[in-house]
């Protein structure tokens, strides 16, 4: 039966979409067999084809007849295998072949070879390694293999120079290459879901990255380096164990209103007498502590700051104690200046990286 060929572009009306002759549209019709004889025909003018949402198993050799087709929607069938005749579509720029069952027998040898193919979107499927044919694309600018079981990435992927998006989210990666830094032209990379305990240090070299996605991982540190990416303005780290363990970890609760009016009463000395306060709110008055900054004379009553100070023991170990501040910032009492303030808090930190070298603290606060 012969279908109308229509458009899936949204910005024409309905009279249009239909009477566009380079677009044949066969979206969710169940068909289970690829409509070549119903548009062959217009094999010279078609331009797009989309064939998506059907019960399709194979694309026949004969999709070669539409040479000019730009852009093929094989999406969410149940294909199993991409014929080589694929690769004589030398104008195909966009392929979309995801939510079926390809794997890594499924692909031409030589599709490395498609020379203007730009965007390709192979999620969904059950490859369980990188193909490295992919990595011969040179046009190649959209990457999408989300979903399936890869467990590894070739460094050969460097070879995709002009790439701007890459997605590998929902996959099995335990490692990442440090040759992804040398995709230069890369602004996404999306590498969630996925079994990422670490990342390499070469990501930093990705200058134009503007989106990383590292949610739902089992990274417990990031590369320090990651701060000189002055293009990224999206970076998810949510599901991850440096994430979940920087929340549990939170020892620093804001004073409550009551507390926050005691420190004023404390930190300013004011007087007052057993006829000027209800019983109650003497004893609470009474229960402030001081904050052991010695550059500050501060005080806390229930919110407070825990704070690993590091001491020398006999002159062979540095044992780490716990303290509690008043602060993060340890503020001093209202009466002092905001420019003591800061003077005391620098301080204090100066005196305990005289006592452990910086790089050894870090070690102790990331490791």
């Amino acid at each position: 039966m012969r279908r109308t060929l229509r458009s899936k572009r949204s910005g024409m009306s309905e009279t249009e979409s239909n009477n566009d002759p380079r677009v044949a549209m066969y979206s969710r019709q169940g068909i289970d067999v690829f409509p070549f004889d119903d548009i062959i025909e217009h094999k010279e003018r078609l331009a797009i084809i989309d064939v998506s949402r059907n019960n399709i198993a194979t694309i026949p050799a004969s999709i070669n007849n539409f040479v000019n087709i730009i852009e093929l929607d094989l999406s969410t069938n149940r294909i199993v295998k991409l014929p080589d005749e694929l690769l004589q579509l030398k104008h195909l720029r966009i392929l979309t072949c995801k939510n079926n069952h390809l794997n890594g027998d499924s692909l031409p040898k030589d599709f490395g070879s498609c020379p203007a193919l730009q965007t390709l979107n192979f999620s969904g499927n059950l490859f369980l390694n990188f193909p490295v044919q992919l990595t011969e694309i040179s046009s190649l600018r959209v990457l999408h293999m989300g979903g399936n079981r890869m467990r590894d990435i070739p460094p050969e992927i460097e070879k995709l120079v002009r790439l701007e998006h890459l997605y590998l989210g929902g996959n099995h990666l335990v490692t990442l290459p440090p040759n992804v830094g040398n995709l230069q032209k890369l602004l996404s990379l999306v590498l969630c879901d996925n079994r990422l305990a670490s990342l390499p240090a070469e990501l930093v070299q990705l200058k134009q990255l503007r989106s990383l996605s590292l949610h739902n991982n089992h990274l417990t540190i990031l590369p320090p380096e990651i701060i000189t990416l002055t293009e990224l303005c999206e970076l998810s780290l949510r599901g991850n164990p440096l994430v979940v363990r920087f929340v549990r970890d939170l020892t620093w609760n804001p004073p409550t209103l009551l507390e926050l009016a005691a420190r004023c009463v404390k930190n300013n000395q004011v007087h007052y007498t057993k006829e000027d306060l209800p019983g109650e709110v003497m004893l609470y008055l009474d229960s402030a502590r001081h904050c052991l900054n010695p550059k500050c004379y501060g005080v806390y009553f229930n919110a407070r700051v825990q704070h690993v100070k590091f001491v020398d023991f006999c002159g062979k170990y540095r044992l780490p104690l716990m303290q509690y501040l008043c602060s993060p910032e340890c503020s001093p009492a209202s009466r002092r200046s905001s420019s003591e303030s800061c003077s005391s808090s620098e301080d204090a930190d100066s005196e305990d990286e005289v006592q452990v070298p910086r790089n050894k603290l870090k070690k102790v606060l990331l490791g």
